[in-house]
């Protein structure tokens, strides 16, 4: 398939800008795959389509507030941080995008609002550098110095800065390990009532983890789609989430449900010999477009993506392209919230 298959048109008002409350009372697009229809639900009807056995994976990354404002050194010149990932955590080392960066070389120190100080040692690629904080205290202090002074990385297409509410809402009700600078988006929809109800029918939730990158976000340039490379992000797949998962998947009765792309990623780079779920850990490039083979994940909970995005192209190929498309224009048809704070879709 070709990038300009993913094209379509929206109104600009059905991009959702805030969450809405509670979470659970976002709609929910129900997409048979085997029936090819379509039914308009509440998020909070969800645990009308699970029985016991059945699994629902999670990812449990959590989001820090990875944009930081700062000052160059001597001029003054205010910069922005934008931070990536953590290389190397005993010697303070980061990944990160700086803007504007013709003003930020190697050797500079910069200096932000609560005494924490960067110098830049390294750099990666045109706005990529590799930054060492100077500071004297432990991990944990690190962490809290950036969480003062952090802002949350909401999408850059939800046109509004980050407030203080987006630290909780642009955030998972079960984020545990923290890497991401990205919101695994389907999984915002979550109240803990809800996941109670999900406990109680016998429906086993379980974890695994991939810290979202910001290339989550990274448009696909190429129109011959084999030519496009994923940023790479990291992934754990514990053994015991492999092990239910792999018992639901032997049994006739019981289905898989990938909360989110970002679970598909992991779940789909962890296969073992045999193909089903192998307990691992490691670097995940995966690309998954039409038509990609899926081994693990046999339903699918999501949220309304971006035109062009990989994220799009996944649900594409999870569900198939016509119907995806043809449910794409009923929710626009419908009103349906879109994007990282909007309505949610459940492909079964």
């Amino acid at each position: 398939m070709k990038l300009s298959d993913f094209i379509f048109e929206y109104p600009k008002k059905l991009v959702a800008n805030y969450p809405v409350e509670p979470r659970d009372s976002s709609r929910l697009m129900v997409l048979n795959r085997k029936r090819k229809t379509i039914e308009h639900r509440s998020f909070s009807d969800l645990p009308d389509f699970y029985n016991e056995g059945d699994v629902l994976v999670v990812n449990d990354t959590k989001v820090y507030p990875a944009r930081l404002y700062g000052e160059k050194e001597k001029t003054g010149a205010k910069i922005e941080v934008f931070l990536l990932r953590e290389l190397n955590p005993e010697s303070r080392l980061w990944d990160v995008i700086v803007d504007p960066a013709r003003k930020i070389r190697i050797g500079n120190k910069l200096y932000f609002e609560n005494g924490l100080v960067a110098e830049v040692i390294d750099n990666t690629t045109s706005r990529g550098r590799t930054i060492r904080f100077v500071f004297e205290g432990s991990n944990q202090d690190l962490y809290d110095k950036i969480d003062e002074i952090g802002l949350t990385p909401i999408p850059p297409y939800i046109k509004r800065d980050a407030e203080e509410a987006d630290r909780e809402r642009y955030q998972t009700v079960y984020a545990e390990n923290r890497g991401a600078v990205a919101a695994p988006t389907a999984g915002l929809h979550f109240t803990n009532e809800l996941l109670d109800k999900l406990r109680a029918k016998g429906v086993d939730i379980v974890p695994v983890t991939l810290h979202v990158g910001l290339g989550t976000f990274r448009p696909v340039e190429v129109e011959d789609l084999t030519k496009h490379r994923m940023d790479s992000e990291n992934f754990i797949v514990p053994r015991e989430s492999a092990e239910i998962v792999n018992r639901a998947l032997l049994s006739a009765d019981n289905n898989v449900t990938a909360v989110g792309t970002t679970v598909v990623r992991a779940i789909e780079s962890s296969l073992s010999a045999a193909n089903t779920l192998k307990g691992d850990a490691g670097w995940t490039d995966k690309f998954i477009y039409p038509s990609y083979e899926f081994r693990i994940t046999e339903r699918l909970i999501t949220n309304f993506h971006m035109p062009k995005s990989t994220l799009l192209m996944l649900v594409a190929a999870f569900a198939g392209y016509d119907f995806v498309m043809e449910a794409y224009k009923e929710a626009i048809k419908e009103e349906y919230r879109l994007f990282s704070f909007g309505d949610a879709m459940l492909i079964i």
